[in-house]
């Protein structure tokens, strides 16, 4: 019989198939970030269907959706809103932008300047934003999907570590293999792009799937020592030759509900080591900093997670 969590899966993935190929393993690390209300960076190079993913994501959540575009002239004001003079009633009323939503996309976050970026610190761990000495609330789930080409440097303001650390995880999306290619041709080789029509034809889960699936992820049971496995990882990071910043403590909080929910993404009542390594690479990889050594020497973080995780001892 199959869990709540997994039910939740099932569900998502359905939906997300109807519109994108070859995208399976994502979907889990998507799941792990719903349940935890996580915000997901989404990384690829152009062309990979990032937005379309994304987009596909919110349709099959439901509830309001806004997209921003990041350019370089984006300011704070065009995401969080501003007051505007109505002149019947004499005051200024607030606009809000599209950051009051249920689920934002932020399409190529790094083209938007370090001042909005900033702006998005606040909603992002605070689910809030303080307008004109006032604080509004966001909605109860509000989450943020961001997209970026992590090879496109001209243009581009690279994401400061405080903001990195803000999003649960990172997912990487690769180029798919010969099949699903094959599959992506056959969907949309047609003079008339099909994805618009394909979105608008998805169905949005029940609600009560992600709720049950929260609560279910508070009964997961995780023992002392893999909370200690945990550290163990987080403070490897912090004193690898390689690394100039290891991970954060938020970061390891991160890493224990991930594996929570990957825990119950597989059917069981507690955590296990192999729930541990199966989420590291998505909550790690962006959060740890290469030394200017280890880039220079062709180390990539999405090799360094797994053998830094790999070396450390698993408790029995």
């Amino acid at each position: 019989m199959s869990t709540s969590i997994q039910q939740l899966r099932d569900s998502l993935a359905h939906q997300l198939g109807r519109v994108v190929v070859g995208l399976d393993s994502s979907v889990d690390a998507l799941v792990i970030a719903l349940v935890a209300r996580g915000h997901v960076l989404i990384q690829g190079v152009p062309g990979l269907g990032k937005t379309l993913f994304a987009k596909a994501l919110a349709r099959a959540l439901g509830g309001d959706f806004k997209r921003i575009q990041g350019t370089a002239d984006l300011m704070p004001g065009d995401i969080i809103g501003t007051h505007v003079y109505d002149e019947v009633t004499r005051n200024f009323e607030f606009r809000p932008g599209p950051l009051f939503a249920d689920v934002v996309l932020v399409d190529e976050i790094n083209r938007a300047g370090p001042k909005t970026q900033s702006a998005l610190l606040e909603a992002m761990e605070e689910r809030q934003v303080s307008v004109e000495r006032v604080v509004l609330s966001l909605p109860q789930d509000f989450v943020v999907l961001a997209t970026q080409n992590p090879r496109e440097f001209e243009g581009t303001f690279p994401l400061p570590e405080s903001q990195l650390d803000r999003f649960m995880l990172r997912i990487d999306l690769d180029y798919p293999g010969r099949d699903d290619e094959a599959a992506i041709l056959a969907r949309y080789g047609g003079v008339l792009s099909r994805a618009h029509e394909m979105l608008g034809n998805l169905t949005p889960i029940e609600r009560t799937l992600l709720a049950d699936a929260r609560a279910a992820t508070d009964r997961i049971h995780i023992s002392e020592a893999l909370v200690g496995y945990i550290l163990d990882i987080a403070g490897a990071t912090r004193t690898h030759p390689r690394l100039a910043l290891g991970l954060s403590t938020r970061g390891a909080v991160a890493l224990l509900k991930a594996a929570r929910i990957s825990a119950g993404l597989r059917g069981g009542e507690f955590v296990t080591p192999d729930d541990v390594k199966q989420v590291a690479p998505w909550v790690l990889t962006h959060r740890v900093l290469l030394t200017p050594e280890a880039t220079l020497e062709g180390v990539s973080d999405r090799q360094l997670v797994p053998s830094l995780v790999d070396a450390v001892a698993v408790p029995r």
